[in-house]
């Protein structure tokens, strides 16, 4: 009854409000209450349903009104084009990495560890922690917390041998995660319509930072390996480049680890050409089958800028990296970052330095590897069983797999397919700098539910089974 009575008063009310001017009041609740012998409840029910509607609205503590009808007409942007100009160039769009995927779709694309694979209890008592300290409610120094600094000197001087000087803490900087760090160390390092040599394919998010501040990248071969220490040798000479970026440990997308042997070439030759290595250790804590030993940690002639960010693997709500870099290097990045951002919020740093000093630090990193490692043999298994025809390099860390297919392959096309299947990949196109050298796609191991792997390769080979029959 109470119903009938509610939808009643709505239809009544709603032939007043066709006729009463927009602000008009509504009697009050008592007076609806009398004129349709209903209870108070009925009453605000109506109303409710009334606002629901957006015929009327409310303001506490002063009653009920007829809701001004708003007139629908097209935006007018027009005074926009001149103050814009002409359009720029079409930029280097975000990859799919970063895109997100349905809830049921076998998510194949992210760069991102799953949350089983972080420290969550760490993460969250942490955080309450530095939430009840003076972090929440003071500026943090512009380089970055004392304590920070001092740990990421301190791991990167664990490694140091006998015979070369560690970093001080002020030699580090503290930024709000590496991607922004990217930008403003290219800046400092390299300037605007100046050459960056980079490993092709490479980091997508170098590539972007790169070309947000104007430097000229300088593709340089990567395979499985490294890269060609040949070409490299060559790019500094026909360049006069002063700066390479690399990812030496587990690199992003190939999963390349350099020898030994390797990297004392790359640091001879930019000892010799005085320019300076950007190491970016990413993946220090996904190490499968090999520890990380930074190239840093060889150099204290100030070649090396070393990049060590926590944003992935203790939490991407902590992001939080810091940057080695000695001499007025140093100096001149320091002076980029408190011009981009001015510091860093202090929450985080103390969060982030929290987690990564707790005993049980090591033990999750511990077992994050025996993790990594059944995902990654459980993903790469299933490709060699379903899609015989890609190459799978199986890298000794990291995150991903770098899958060649067959030349003839239709990328975009085995992306949409495999979409529409419920398999979200990613082409590996987005982390070339030039043009591609052939058909790859990076497929991440560390994404939500490793058992649906078997299943996505299976369709990944029916996408590519269907092109081969054309």
């Amino acid at each position: 009854m109470n119903d009938d009575s509610s939808a009643r008063i709505v239809d009544d009310l709603r032939d007043w409000l066709a006729t009463a001017a927009p602000g008009a009041r509504l009697p009050s609740s008592r007076a609806l209450v009398e004129r349709y012998a209903a209870s108070p409840v009925t009453v605000q029910k109506a109303l409710r349903t009334l606002v629901a509607q957006g015929a009327v609205e409310t303001r506490p503590g002063v009653g009920t009104f007829v809701r001004a009808v708003r007139t629908a007409r097209p935006h007018d942007y027009g005074w926009q084009t001149a103050a814009l100009g002409p359009r720029p160039a079409p930029g280097r769009p975000l990859p799919r990495a970063q895109h997100p995927a349905p809830n049921d779709a076998v998510a194949l694309h992210s760069g991102y560890p799953d949350r089983e694979l972080l420290p969550e209890r760490l993460v969250r008592a942490a955080l309450a922690r530095a939430a009840r300290g003076d972090a929440a409610v003071t500026r943090s120094p512009a380089a970055g917390l004392p304590g920070l600094q001092a740990w990421f000197a301190a791991e990167l001087g664990a490694a140091t041998p006998v015979g070369v000087a560690p970093p001080a803490p002020g030699d580090v900087v503290v930024f709000p995660g590496s991607q922004s760090s990217l930008g403003i160390t290219f800046r400092a390092l390299v300037g605007a319509g100046r050459p960056l040599l980079v490993e092709s394919p490479t980091y997508w998010g170098a590539l972007l930072a790169a070309e947000r501040v104007g430097v000229e990248v300088v593709p340089v071969p990567s395979g499985p390996h490294g890269p060609d220490p040949a070409a490299l040798a060559r790019a500094f000479e026909q360049t006069g480049a002063r700066a390479f970026y690399a990812q030496p440990h587990f690199a992003n997308p190939t999963g390349a680890r350099w020898s030994t042997g390797l990297a004392d070439e790359v640091l001879r030759l930019v000892r010799r050409h005085g320019a300076y290595l950007i190491e970016d250790d990413w993946a220090h804590d996904f190490g499968i089958d090999q520890d990380v030993v930074p190239l840093a940690a060889r150099d204290d002639a100030g070649h090396v800028v070393y990049l060590r960010s926590l944003t992935k693997s203790v939490s991407p709500a902590l992001r939080v990296a810091g940057l080695v870099a000695r001499g007025p290097a140093r100096e001149r990045i320091l002076a980029g970052a408190q011009a981009e951002s001015m510091y860093v919020s202090g929450l985080l740093q103390v969060a982030a330095l929290d987690v990564v000093t707790q005993p049980a630090w090591r033990t999750h990193v511990r077992g994050l590897r025996q993790q990594l490692a059944a995902r990654r043999d459980l993903l790469a298994g299933a490709l060699r069983e379903h899609v015989p025809q890609a190459r799978v390099e199986v890298p000794p860390g990291g995150l991903n797999l770098w899958v060649r297919l067959p030349d003839t392959t239709d990328l975009p096309r085995l992306v949409r397919d495999c979409e529409k299947a419920g398999v979200v990949v990613a082409a590996g196109d987005e982390w070339f700098p030039a043009e591609p050298t052939g058909a790859y796609l990076r497929l991440g191991y560390a994404g939500p539910d490793p058992g649906a792997f078997p299943a996505g390769a299976r369709v990944l080979a029916e996408a590519l089974g269907r092109q081969e029959v054309r």
